[in-house]
C-alpha cells in the first residue's frame, strides 16, 4: 500500500478537493481527508489497472508496478484495503472536526457514485471489456467520463459540499470537473501516443499495443489535441466570474499543456 501511495504522481484529485472547499469559503484542509480518500482509491485503481489480468504494466510513476515487486495477490488486497480505507479515513476525520454530518454523507455519496458502477468501475469494463464495446464517437467520450472525469468530478464537487458551497457554486463546479476530467482523459491519450517514457512514468505506446479505442486511434492526433482544448475551454467558461476560482481557471489551461 505504502509503494504505490507514496509513490508520487501529480495529487490532482486531493488539490481539486481542497480547491473545492475554498471556492466554497471555507479552508482548503477541510477538503483534505476526503482528497486523501480521492487518492486512495485512484492509487487502489491504478495498481488494479496494471495487473497482468488488465493492462499487464510493468512500471508506474517511474517505478515498477505493485504486482511486480510484491506478486498479484498482495497487489490485489492492497488496492482492496486502499478503496476499504478510502471510506472510512474520512467519514471519522470530518465529523470530528465538526462538518455537519449531512455535508459529509452527501459528499461520500458523490465519491461512493464516483468509484462504482457508474463511475471507475464502469468506464473500467467499457474501456477493457470486448463485449461492452459500441460503435460510434460517443463511445469515447462515455469511457471518458467513467474511467477518469467522473472521479475529478467528484473530488471537485465533494470539496465543494464540504466547505459548505451554495446551489450556483455546486453546479457550475459540477461543470468545470466534467470538462476538466475529460481534457485530462483526452491528453492522457495524447502522451500515451507521443511522451517517451521518461516523461511519461509508465510504459508509452500501451493503448496502441493493445488495440485499444482512443481519441487519438479513433479521431486521430490532431483532433484530439482540438477536443483536449475545446474541454478546457469549457471548464474555464464555467467559473467564469466565481470568487476564488482563477487558479481552477489556470489549471484547465496548465493540464492541456501536461507533459506527463
Amino acid at each position: 500500500m505504502r509503494h504505490s501511495l507514496l509513490a508520487g504522481g501529480k495529487r490532482l484529485r486531493p488539490v481539486l478537493c481542497m480547491a473545492g472547499s475554498e471556492l466554497a469559503g471555507s479552508t482548503p484542509e477541510r477538503g483534505l481527508p476526503m482528497g486523501i480518500a480521492f487518492e486512495m482509491v485512484h492509487t487502489a485503481s491504478l495498481i488494479h489497472d496494471d495487473l497482468p489480468c488488465m493492462d499487464n504494466d510493468v512500471l508506474r510513476r517511474g517505478l515498477p508496478t505493485n504486482h511486480v515487486l510484491f506478486g498479484e495477490s498482495l497487489a490485489l488486497l492492497a488496492g482492496d484495503a486502499l478503496l476499504a480505507w478510502a471510506f472510512s479515513y474520512p467519514s471519522s476525520l470530518l465529523a470530528q472536526a465538526g462538518v455537519p454530518a449531512e455535508r459529509i454523507l452527501r459528499a461520500m455519496e458523490i465519491f461512493a457514485q464516483a468509484v462504482g458502477p457508474w463511475g471507475i468501475c464502469g468506464g473500467q469494463v467499457l474501456d477493457s471489456d470486448p463485449l461492452s464495446l459500441r460503435e460510434g464517437d460517443d463511445f469515447l467520450w462515455d469511457i471518458a467520463r467513467g474511467k477518469t472525469a467522473t472521479l475529478i468530478q467528484g473530488a471537485l464537487l465533494s470539496g465543494a459540499i464540504l466547505g459548505g458551497a451554495g446551489p450556483e457554486i455546486e453546479e457550475r463546479t459540477a461543470e468545470y470537473g466534467l470538462h476538466l476530467g475529460l481534457a485530462f482523459q483526452i491528453v492522457d491519450d495524447i502522451l500515451d501516443a507521443t511522451a517517451p517514457v521518461e516523461e511519461l512514468g509508465k510504459t508509452p505506446g500501451k493503448d496502441a499495443t493493445q488495440g485499444k479505442r482512443t481519441f487519438v486511434t479513433h479521431f486521430g492526433l490532431d483532433q484530439a489535441r482540438s477536443f483536449a482544448q475545446r474541454e478546457s475551454d469549457a471548464a474555464r467558461r464555467a467559473l467564469e466570474g466565481i470568487p476564488r476560482g482563477e487558479w481552477l481557471r489556470s489549471l484547465a489551461s496548465y493540464l492541456v499543456h501536461r507533459c506527463s
